[in-house]
C-alpha cells in the first residue's frame, strides 16, 4: 500500500495554501523540511532532521553500515507518515552521494520505497546545480563560487548574474576526510590541490566570495560567532575571512570536546566534523584563490525549489516577497505595507535603491505588533524585524529595519546590539523612517482610506502633512503630536496643509 497516496487529493483543511515537502537523503543527515506559502519564498513549516551518518565509514568499506542503514529506514517511514498527516501536496524524496556510492545504496531506495517514497538519487552533478540555485534563491546578486560540503561529496559551482555556470562535484565529503587525513600530515592538501587542479579550478575563486554550503561549514561558522561575540545570532550572511578560518583550525584543535559543546547554537553531532570541515575549508580558500567566505542557510533542498520556478518569480526580491507575505498575515489591511511606503516616500527621496528597499520591508512589517501588549510593541518590532528568517538582507539592513519598527512602536532611543551591526547615521535615518511610519498609522487608524486621501511633503523648513477639508478632523492631538516629534527629529517645523 503506497501511504503517500492521500497526498494527491485535494486540499480539505481550512488553509488552500498548498504545502511542498522535500526528504532530503544526505550523507551525513536525512531531513524533511515542508513549506507553505509563497512559491519564491515559502516559509518552512516544519524542519526535522536525524544524524544517520550514511557515509561514515563508506570510503574504506563501499557499504552504510548496518546502524545508519537501521535508523534510515525508521526515519524514513516516520517522515513519510509525517507528510501524510500534515497532508502534504507535493513531496520529492532525494538521495546524494551516499547512496549514490554505496554498494548496498539500492537496499535503502527499496527501503523508502516500501514506506510509499519515490526516491530520485541526484548526480554529483544534479546536486551541484542544485546547491548554485539555493544560494541565487537568497543571494539574487551573488558573484562567486558555490561551495556545498556535504557528509559525501563536495561540490563547486561558479554563480553570477543569476545563474548557476561550471560545476563539478568532488568525493571530498566531511565524512570521508578522517581516513584521508590518517595517511599523513600533507596528505588531504595532496589530495585537494590534485583535484581542483585536474578539474581546471585552481585559481578559479580568485577575488571571489566562496558561499558556505553544509552543516558542518555552518557549525564551523557559530562557532566563530560564539569566539568573537558576534551580537547577531543568524548564520544566514554571515562573512568569514581565509585567515580567521586558518586561526579557527588551530583553536579547535587544542580546544576540547566540551568546549566546542558549550558553543551557543552549535549542534553536538557537528562537533566531531569541525576539524576536517576547517582543514578542507582552508585548503579549498588557498587553491581557488578566494580570500573571504559568506555562509548560506539556503542550498540544495531550497535550489530544488528555485528551479522549478518561473523566470518572473525568480526575479522578486525575497526580502520584499517575505516581508510582505508576513504583513499581509499579521497587519490590519491587505498591502498596507506597500501603501504605507509610497505615502512616506516623498521625506526620503535621497534614499538610495538599497535603502529604499530595506525600508519597505520595514513597512511591510509595520503592522506586526498591533495584536501584542501595548507596553511590549516595540520589543515585538525589534524581534521580528532583527531576527526573522529573511534572506536578502544583511546585518546593516536588519538593524535598520529593526530600529524602524522600534521607532514606529513607540521605542526611544537605539536599543543593543544595533550600533555595533549599522553605522550611527544609518540607524537615525530608521529612526525618522519609524517616525514616519509611526505618524501614517496614528492618522490613519491602521486603514487604507486616510492615507490615500493624504500626503507628506518636506522642504528645507518643513514637514507637511496635506489633508483634504473633509479630512481635517483626522488631525487630533495625537496626530499633531507624532507630526511635530517627526518633524524635530529632522530638524524642521511641522505645517498642515491642503
Amino acid at each position: 500500500m503506497n501511504l503517500l497516496a492521500p497526498l494527491t487529493r485535494v486540499l480539505t483543511r481550512s488553509s488552500d495554501e498548498p504545502r511542498t515537502a522535500i526528504i532530503d537523503i544526505g550523507s551525513n543527515s536525512i531531513r524533511l523540511v515542508v513549506y507553505q506559502g509563497s512559491p519564491r519564498l515559502p516559509a518552512v513549516l516544519f524542519n526535522e532532521k536525524v544524524l544517520a551518518g550514511l557515509g561514515r565509514g563508506l570510503a574504506t568499506t563501499g557499504t552504510i553500515a548496518p546502524e545508519g542503514m537501521a535508523l534510515a529506514r525508521t526515519t524514513l517511514s516516520r517522515f513519510a507518515r509525517l507528510a501524510r498527516e500534515m497532508e502534504v501536496t507535493r513531496l520529492r524524496t532525494v538521495a546524494t552521494a551516499a547512496v549514490r556510492d554505496a554498494a548496498n545504496g539500492p537496499e535503502l531506495i527499496a527501503h523508502a520505497e516500501a514506506a510509499g517514497l519515490s526516491v530520485e538519487l541526484l548526480s554529483g552533478e544534479q546536486e551541484a546545480l542544485a546547491a548554485g540555485y539555493g544560494v541565487l534563491s537568497a543571494f539574487p546578486e551573488a558573484d562567486g563560487i558555490v561551495g556545498d560540503l556535504g557528509g559525501g561529496s563536495l561540490e563547486l559551482v561558479r554563480v553570477r548574474k543569476g545563474k548557476p555556470g561550471d560545476r563539478v562535484s568532488f568525493p571530498l565529503g566531511v565524512l570521508r576526510l578522517a581516513a584521508i587525513r590518517a595517511k599523513g600530515d600533507d596528505a588531504l592538501n595532496k589530495q585537494v590541490a590534485r583535484a581542483i587542479d585536474k578539474a581546471g579550478w585552481t585559481g578559479k575563486g580568485k577575488g571571489l566570495p566562496l558561499y558556505l554550503v553544509g552543516g558542518s561549514w555552518r557549525a564551523l561558522a557559530r562557532l566563530d560567532m560564539g569566539l568573537t561575540g558576534y551580537p547577531l545570532p543568524i548564520i544566514h550572511g554571515y562573512c568569514m575571512s581565509a585567515e580567521r578560518i586558518e586561526g579557527l583550525t588551530g583553536t579547535i584543535a587544542q580546544a576540547s570536546r566540551s568546549q566546542l559543546r558549550a558553543t551557543p547554537g552549535l549542534s553536538a553531532g557537528r562537533v566531531s566534523t569541525l576539524s576536517d570541515a576547517a582543514a578542507i575549508l582552508t585548503l579549498l580558500l588557498r587553491h581557488l584563490g578566494s580570500i573571504s567566505t559568506i555562509v548560506s542557510a539556503y542550498g540544495l533542498r531550497e535550489g530544488l525549489l528555485f528551479q522549478e520556478l518561473d523566470a518572473p518569480t525568480r526575479a522578486e526580491d525575497p526580502l520584499t516577497v517575505a516581508t510582505r507575505d508576513e504583513g499581509r498575515r499579521a497587519g490590519r489591511f491587505p498591502e498596507h505595507g506597500d501603501l504605507l511606503d509610497r505615502w512616506l516616500a516623498p521625506l526620503f527621496d535621497r534614499d538610495q535603491p538599497d535603502a529604499a528597499r530595506i525600508r519597505n520591508a520595514a513597512c511591510q512589517l509595520a503592522d506586526v505588533g498591533w495584536r501584542a501588549n501595548p507596553d511590549f510593541r516595540a520589543e515585538l518590532g525589534f524581534e521580528v524585524a532583527l531576527h526573522g528568517n529573511w534572506v536578502g538582507v544583511d546585518a546593516t539592513g536588519r538593524a535598520q529595519m529593526a530600529q524602524t519598527l522600534h521607532a514606529s512602536l513607540g521605542g526611544n532611543g537605539i536599543p543593543a546590539p544595533l550600533l555595533a551591526l549599522a553605522p550611527r547615521e544609518k540607524l537615525d535615518r530608521a529612526i525618522a523612517w519609524g517616525l514616519a511610519i509611526r505618524l501614517g498609522q496614528r492618522l490613519s487608524g491602521g486603514l487604507a482610506g486616510p492615507l490615500r486621501r493624504s500626503r507628506l511633503s518636506s522642504d528645507e523648513d518643513t514637514i507637511t502633512l496635506h489633508l483634504a477639508p473633509e479630512d481635517r478632523a483626522l488631525y487630533g492631538e495625537m496626530v499633531e503630536r507624532r507630526h511635530s516629534a517627526l518633524a524635530t527629529f529632522l530638524n524642521r517645523s511641522a505645517v498642515l496643509g491642503v
